[in-house]
């Protein structure tokens, strides 16, 4: 398995500014970093992946979509943006040569209005995440759907129900992924619900339930590292945490206190913590 942090703790886009933080945490030894994904200016991501390469990491992606790009949107134009951000989003990853995308593609964090989903909301994600599952196949990026817990979306909650999307959508490109904060939350058994992704499961956010510093808090961290050693999970373990440096980061995962020392107290005890779980010695 391969250890990546997130960018989210430093930044809310991919920019060269970042590359004092992506030196720090080569040192650290961490395999990869996961950059926000949201401009569109490709030279960026051609001179990160420069960096990338002179420092020996590799990349993963994350992106959201909007209330004016959503996939499963009440309006036909709203759907087509949304898919076509997604498309769009992919092309970039394409040029850092992110193994994955991640993130909840088929509808806005934050996006609540009074109900649970639909059928046809359901139809529509189907619909939409064939399209771009086609379009990440030909890109050589994998897109890991992500689920969210019922206070950041109506859509999907679960991974049994996350398995159920991917299975219905029927393309190799689109899996799906888990992020221990929100199983943390949703999951009545931990271990099963981990377990039951078997080879579905893409990708993985390591992150406390506090969104803390990993291993600090009342994860299920045990089982959750069972299941995936039992499901022969190889890919990625991404550190996700939020804390109080970018605004707009903080004031969208809801932080409002500080939870650690430094960002850099997250990355290290994140790291060191995630290595002892899997036994790698370096």
């Amino acid at each position: 398995m391969k250890i990546g942090m997130n960018l989210f703790l430093w930044t809310g886009q991919a920019t060269l500014e970042a590359a004092p933080v992506i030196q720090q945490l080569a040192k650290m030894g961490f395999d990869g970093i996961e950059f926000p994904i949201f401009h569109q200016n490709e030279e960026v991501y051609r001179e990160l992946r420069k960096l990338l390469d002179d420092l020996g990491l590799g990349a993963t992606g994350c992106s959201v979509v909007s209330n004016d790009a959503n996939p499963i949107g009440e309006t036909p134009e709203v759907r087509r943006k949304g898919i076509d951000h997604l498309k769009r989003v992919l092309d970039m990853c394409a040029i850092l040569k992110c193994d994955v995308l991640c993130g909840p593609v088929c509808s806005p964090v934050g996006r609540l209005v009074g109900r649970g989903r639909t059928e046809e909301e359901w139809n529509w994600a189907v619909e939409a995440l064939r399209e771009v599952g086609d379009h990440a196949q030909a890109a050589g990026v994998t897109v890991a759907v992500e689920y969210l817990n019922r206070f950041e979306t109506y859509f999907i909650n679960i991974a049994a129900d996350t398995r159920k999307l991917i299975q219905a959508v029927g393309k190799p490109a689109i899996r799906m992924m888990m992020d221990t904060f929100h199983s943390n939350i949703e999951e009545k058994d931990p271990y099963r619900a981990w377990k039951g992704c078997g080879k579905l499961l893409a990708h993985v956010h390591i992150s406390e339930n506090d969104r803390g510093v990993p291993g600090s808090g009342q994860v299920a961290w045990k089982e959750v590292f069972k299941a995936l050693k039992e499901i022969k999970y190889d890919r990625w373990l991404t550190i996700e945490s939020f804390g109080t440096t970018v605004p707009e980061i903080a004031n969208a995962a809801s932080i409002w206190r500080k939870l650690f020392p430094s960002n850099e107290a997250v990355a290290r005890g994140g790291i060191k913590f995630i290595k002892k779980m899997i036994g790698r010695k370096k």
